[in-house]
Formats: C-alpha cells, sequence, structure tokens
C-alpha cells in the first residue's frame, strides 16, 4: 500500500503523488511569536515532523519549511504592555517555541524563515496580484478583492460568498468587507516598510505566507500543514491570493485538530493553556511526546491529567522493555518494520494502530524472553526501535539523553542492578517461588523503586520523593 493522506480541499483520502520524483515539500504554519508555547501549539509541529520521518524512512528527500510570524498585532501589544521593543520581544518567544520543538524531539526544518525578512517577496506578489486586478491599493492598505475571484473562493473551507466575514475591520478604503487585508498602513510609532503605493507598512497575516512558501519550495509545492482553525480565514486566503496570482501552490492540504480543555480550544485568551515549560517539570519530554503523537492528528486530545499519566505510563513500558532486552541479551540494532505497522502509517498517518503494532510486539518479544529465545527478543526489540524511531520515541535515541539523568551513567548502572534483579523476580515467579519474588519485589520498594506487572512485563520507576 502506497502513502494516502486526508486531504483537505477534497476532502477525500489521496494517495500521495510527489511533483518531483523523490522529492517531498512540505509547508507548515509555524507560531505567532506572542508568548510562551503551550501544548496545543506544538501539537501540529510534531504532527508534521511524524510525516517527515515516515516520508524519509520510504527514501524521500524531504523539504520541510516551517515558518515565524513575528509581527502581529498582538505582538506589538503585548511587548508594548510589557515595555519591551516588539522586535525583543518576537525573538525572545520565538527562541521558546524552537526549544519546546527541539526538546519534544521535532527535527530542525529544512528552513525557518521570518516573515520580517522577506518584505520583498510580498511586495512583488501584491503587484502581480494588482496587476491582475484582484487586488488594490487604498490609503496605503493593500487588499485582496474577494468578488475579482469568486468562482474559486471558497473551495477550500466549503465558504459560501454571500457568509464570508473576515473577522478584520471595516476600514473606509475597503470597496467589499469581504476583501481581506494584504498590507497595513502603519499607525504612529509601529514598525513600517515602505512600497509603492503611498505610506509605509506593515504586512497581513495570510500575505506572509504565501509568499514565504513559494519562495523556499517553488510555485507549486506538494503538502500544506497547519491547524485545523486555519482553514478559514487564513489558508483559504492563502490559496485565493496565490493561485490568482497565477501559482499552482499546494497540491494537498492536511490539517491537525485542536488540543482542547473542558471542551474548548487551548488558547492563551480563554487562560485554558498548558504551557511547554510547565509541563516538562511533570513529565520527560518523550513521554509528552507520546502524549500528543499517539492520537490520530485529525483527532481532537482533550487534556487531562490522568490522560496524560496514562501516555506516560504506557511510554515507559516501552522503554523499559528496551532497555530489558538490551540488559538481557545485549546491544539492540534497529530492525524491520512490520506490515501492521507500514499499513496503519499510510492509511493517514494512523498512529493509534501504528503504536498498536508496537506495544503487540513488546508483547511478543517479553514472551520469547519468558521461554528463553533471546535471539526473537532481540530482533523483536531492534523492530521497535525503528517503529518508535519513526514516531520519534526511541527509547535508545541520543535526543533523549538528557531525559535519563544527569548522570547517564549512574542511571545505566541502575538499570543495570534493577533488571538484574527484575530478571531474578521473574525466574523465581516462574518456579512459584513467590516468597523469593516478593522479597525482591520488597527490597526494590525499600530502596525506593516501584514495581508495576504489566502485559508487556514488569516496569519499574523511582517513586516520588
Amino acid at each position: 500500500m502506497s502513502l494516502h493522506l486526508h486531504d483537505t480541499a477534497t476532502r477525500t483520502m489521496r494517495e500521495f503523488h510527489p511533483r518531483l520524483a523523490g522529492v517531498a515539500s512540505i509547508y507548515v504554519c509555524g507560531a505567532t511569536v506572542q508568548g510562551v508555547p503551550h501544548i496545543g501549539h506544538v501539537r501540529g509541529g510534531l504532527n508534521y515532523d511524524v510525516l517527515r520521518r515516515w516520508l524519509v524512512h520510504n527514501g524521500y528527500d524531504v523539504r520541510l519549511v516551517r515558518n515565524v510570524t513575528d509581527i502581529d498585532d498582538k505582538i506589538l501589544t503585548k511587548a508594548a504592555d510589557a515595555g519591551r521593543p516588539w522586535w525583543e520581544w518576537a525573538t525572545a518567544h520565538e527562541r521558546a517555541f524552537e526549544s519546546a520543538f527541539d526538546r519534544l524531539g521535532c527535527l530542525p526544518p529544512s528552513a525557518l524563515p521570518r516573515a520580517t525578512g522577506h518584505i520583498t517577496q510580498m511586495i512583488e506578489l501584491m503587484q502581480r496580484l494588482i496587476d491582475k486586478g484582484h487586488a488594490y491599493a487604498a490609503g496605503g492598505d493593500v487588499y485582496f478583492s474577494v468578488a475579482s475571484y469568486a468562482e474559486h473562493y471558497g473551495r477550500l473551507s466549503g465558504q459560501r460568498l454571500d457568509e464570508v466575514q473576515q473577522g478584520e475591520s471595516t476600514a473606509s478604503g475597503k470597496r467589499d468587507p469581504r476583501d481581506f487585508t494584504l498590507w497595513k498602513a502603519a499607525k504612529p510609532g509601529e514598525p513600517s516598510w515602505p512600497t509603492p503605493w503611498g505610506a509605509a507598512g506593515r504586512p497581513g497575516w495570510h500575505l506572509e505566507c504565501s509568499a514565504m512558501s513559494t519562495y523556499y519550495l517553488g510555485s507549486e509545492f506538494d503538502i500544506h500543514g497547519g491547524g485545523l482553525d486555519l482553514v478559514f480565514p487564513h489558508h483559504e486566503n492563502e490559496l485565493a491570493q496565490s493561485t490568482a496570482a497565477g501559482d499552482g501552490f499546494a497540491r494537498y492540504w492536511m490539517h491537525n485538530a485542536w488540543v482542547t480543555m473542558s471542551g474548548e480550544k487551548m488558547s492563551k485568551s480563554l487562560g485554558n493553556t498548558v504551557a511547554i515549560p510547565a509541563i516538562l517539570q511533570r513529565a520527560a519530554a518523550p513521554e509528552i511526546r507520546y502524549y500528543l503523537v499517539a492520537p490520530h492528528y485529525r483527532s481532537t486530545i482533550e487534556y487531562s491529567e490522568p490522560a496524560l499519566a496514562e501516555a506516560i505510563s504506557a511510554y515507559r513500558r516501552i522503554d523499559s522493555f528496551v532497555n530489558r532486552v538490551r540488559q538481557r541479551t545485549g546491544e539492540v540494532g534497529h530492525g524491520t518494520v512490520p506490515a501492521e505497522f507500514a499499513a496503519a502509517m499510510d492509511d493517514d498517518l494512523s498512529t493509534p494502530q501504528a503504536i498498536a503494532v508496537v506495544h503487540n510486539a513488546i508483547r511478543e518479544s517479553n514472551a520469547a524472553l519468558d521461554r528463553g529465545d533471546d535471539r526473537a527478543a532481540n530482533e523483536a526489540a531492534a523492530s521497535v526501535r525503528t517503529m518508535t524511531d519513526i514516531l520519534g520515541l526511541d527509547p535508545l535515541s541520543e535526543q533523549w539523553a538528557d531525559t535519563r539523568g544527569a548522570d547517564d551513567a549512574a542511571h545505566h548502572a541502575l538499570s543495570e542492578l534493577v533488571g538484574s534483579m527484575l530478571q531474578q523476580r521473574q525466574q523465581a515467579r516462574a518456579e512459584r517461588d513467590f516468597a523469593t519474588a516478593d522479597a525482591v519485589r520488597d527490597r526494590l520498594q525499600a530502596c525506593g523503586i516501584a514495581v508495576e506487572d504489566t502485559p508487556d512485563g514488569p516496569l519499574w520507576t523511582l517513586k516520588d520523593g
């Protein structure tokens, strides 16, 4: 089976055929760097990182561009409220976002363009639209004329032309309230750049992504990704202005669902966010990543502490298993990907089914260990490493070295000792010597080590306090 993706534009599952053989080009709408990132912000980045890893595994040269919106009304307002320069505010929070992506195991993008670094490309795009009669200047502003593109507008979001509301103020220069802003004339004291159409100003949000995506990936590229909340107006307007200018633009549109809390989309304005720095105090980075990539990318995640705890436990079972096999059989390399895992990933990145294959392999490998078949156990563990690497969750990956403690040698020594004791306990239980098995468990507990018997084998963790 080849890769099939759900395309928002056609509302169908489509087989992936890249524009260039062997090359996959992806543009992901990145952050508006107005504040500290929360788990709702980073979910999409993780989802498209899994897509990228799966494409790389299948031999593609992946070119992934993720932008930074570093000029925006909210950035200007928050910087002013804090008494800080707008550019310093944006830069500080851009670093916070990139740190979050890095800590959660995202591969670095091929390019990370900032909006303010691509004003020239935006002005060129606006000129093309004005020349074609799809945009007009008015009092230093520039607007896209929706009516001029009425035959095509709404094809991504399904918006009816007579119901379009852009969610922006109706300025005096607008010819039609449905028109959207490409360029804003600057207010006194705001950052601005000169244009050929009057007063200096700054770009509108929609214009930025069209200019940056086509500059780096070409006038037509493979996949445009982003959150479900971006379908309208942002992505609808991107599509309209790009194709009206004559670009082929995105061949596939992918949208990840939200992270919600009490049924509401997680957002700063609602005050219902879980910031990345805060959640990293409660769980290790790979555990948080597991929590965010295990559900299907098009399904909503309703945040709760019990759900997070369940994900933490599930990831620790994987981690404990791989280390148990390594302790018993020696180093674990990388192995083959089961057909069931590949089928799940090719089915619109069905990570729930893919992770189920991982846990099935763990159960089979534990059974092999119990019957003394170390070779089969090692091969199964190698397969688990490869599958989890595709998901960005390989417990032995160097990217997670810091999650194993500041002193990795000490942690490794502890793992060896605990693993040896658990093997003794397993052997005693197999021989029905329950007194010895209980004694081993009690000794571990006295040392602050909790042992949980799971279908995937014994799981040990350091008890809090």
